[in-house]
């Protein structure tokens, strides 16, 4: 289906296909007719299907922007998701001026963010929890809501939200539409489903989805850090995530990691949000090869070209797994996706075999226990972001101007209200670093470190 086809302004029609939204995917196809009739929905998709775009064109379509109050929300289990979630839904409101939308999680300033709601917003999305307490505050007001988006509706429940959810849906109108999205549905999201919404449609496009072009492989062995290692050697991918099932060890294992000279960071729930940010800056900008993740990373990680996955421990369930693997081969590209057991996994890992999954034995990897895995870029960050009108190209003049860097030395930049990080090539960190800390950026000193 062309997007010409449903009855869309020509303003967001030019703004869709300025952004490369040609074709509507499956669940686009499915939803955005329903979603315009006004229909609850309870909608399936594979993970990178375009669920985001599905839900954000639909309410910035029956947005009415002269009425400056809260008309949509949308809830995210993990700040990282609604973060994506928020960028997507600005990318597509250029169409039209003067549409506010508003990102309310918790590990941003609350002050900050009662000072964003006192000049009103027409788009909300947050977490549960930071979205309650502004309602209980009564900073934020939504009387006048008209759609309520649940995204990734069954780690709502994994992580307990359930009851912050419910909590939040009695601050707002009894007549509303809502509308539940995820990867993965169990019984208990269903039951919510009755529970909350009115006559849902239910959407399920898995099935007709491109299958994603993920290579899978079991591997049997008694010690996983040097099979791991050997994965390494031996398929020399670019990134990896490596999914543990506690924070203990994911914390642990990055340590061991980095020690066998594998550069390795840990993301889990025990960090503190700038912790978090950190980290994922650092993986996403190719400043460390290796992320050790608890399966909270596992939703909202906008990493476009992922390599491989690796389950260290076997998943609990099929679902987890799922959303595991489905981090790679995004957008048409292959990854792999490896899993790890021992013998005392062997019941849970059998529950997989599909005969199309591999099932090996560590003796048949081919690399090296050995193997070294260094980081071709290192972070630069600097103390001043958007606030003090940083821009991506006045960090290049400067690190190109007073660094004599080449531009080929210089990898991705992020900015952001505070703080601004840049990849720079290993070999010529400390000269970077050097050159900024005696330099001037737009006139201004700014405090500069390494990460």
């Amino acid at each position: 289906m062309n997007f010409k086809d449903l009855p869309l302004e020509s303003q967001m029609l030019t703004t869709l296909d300025a952004l490369g939204y040609k074709n509507a995917t499956p669940i686009q196809a499915e939803t955005l007719p329903l979603i315009l009739e006004g229909k609850d929905i309870i909608a399936e998709a594979k993970t990178g299907s375009g669920k985001s775009a599905a839900f954000g064109i639909g309410l910035l379509s029956k947005l009415d922007v002269k009425k400056f109050r809260v008309q949509s929300l949308v809830l995210c289990p993990t700040r990282e998701l609604a973060d994506q979630v928020a960028k997507e839904l600005r990318r597509i409101a250029r169409f039209k001026h003067n549409i506010k939308i508003l990102m309310l999680t918790g590990g941003e300033s609350f002050g900050k963010q009662l000072g964003s709601l006192s000049h009103q917003a027409h788009i909300v999305v947050g977490t549960p929890g930071r979205v309650l307490k502004h309602l209980n505050k009564k900073s934020l007001e939504l009387t006048n809501l008209k759609m309520f988006v649940l995204d990734e509706a069954d780690r709502m429940l994994d992580m307990g939200f359930i009851e912050e959810v419910e909590s939040v849906m009695a601050f707002t109108p009894k007549e509303k539409q809502i509308l539940l999205f995820s990867a993965t549905y169990n019984d208990e999201v269903l039951a919510v489903s009755r529970h909350i919404q009115k006559d849902a449609v239910c959407v399920k496009t898995t099935e007709i989805e491109a299958a994603n072009k993920i290579k899978e492989q079991f591997i049997a062995t008694q010690n996983k850090e040097d099979s791991f290692v050997k994965i390494l050697s031996e398929y020399k991918p670019t990134n990896v995530i490596l999914f543990t099932n506690t924070k203990i060890e994911s914390k642990e294992l990055a340590e061991n990691l980095q020690r066998r000279g594998i550069d390795a960071i840990a993301i889990h729930g025990d960090l503190e949000q700038y912790e978090r940010n950190d980290v994922l800056v650092q993986f996403a900008n190719k400043s460390s090869p290796i992320l050790v993740a608890t399966d909270v990373a596992a939703r909202g990680l906008d990493i476009k070209e992922l390599s491989m996955v690796v389950n260290y421990d076997t998943p609990h369930a099929i679902e987890t797994y799922t959303h595991r693997i489905g981090r790679t081969a995004r957008a048409g590209a292959e990854g792999i996706a490896i899993t790890l057991y021992s013998s005392y996994e062997q019941e849970r890992a059998n529950k997989y075999r599909d005969g199309k999954r591999d099932f090996i034995e560590d003796a048949d990897l081919k690399g090296s226990i050995t193997y070294k895995l260094k980081s071709h870029f290192v972070t630069l960050v600097i103390e001043g972001g958007k606030k003090d009108k940083l821009r991506a190209g006045d960090l290049l003049g400067a690190l190109t101007g007073d660094a004599a860097l080449m531009g080929s030395s210089i990898g991705k930049i992020d900015i952001y209200d505070r703080q601004a990080y840049v990849a720079i090539e290993a070999k010529f960190i400390d000269d970077a670093h050097a050159a900024l800390q005696r330099g001037k950026i737009k006139g201004k000193r700014f405090s500069v470190w390494i990460l």
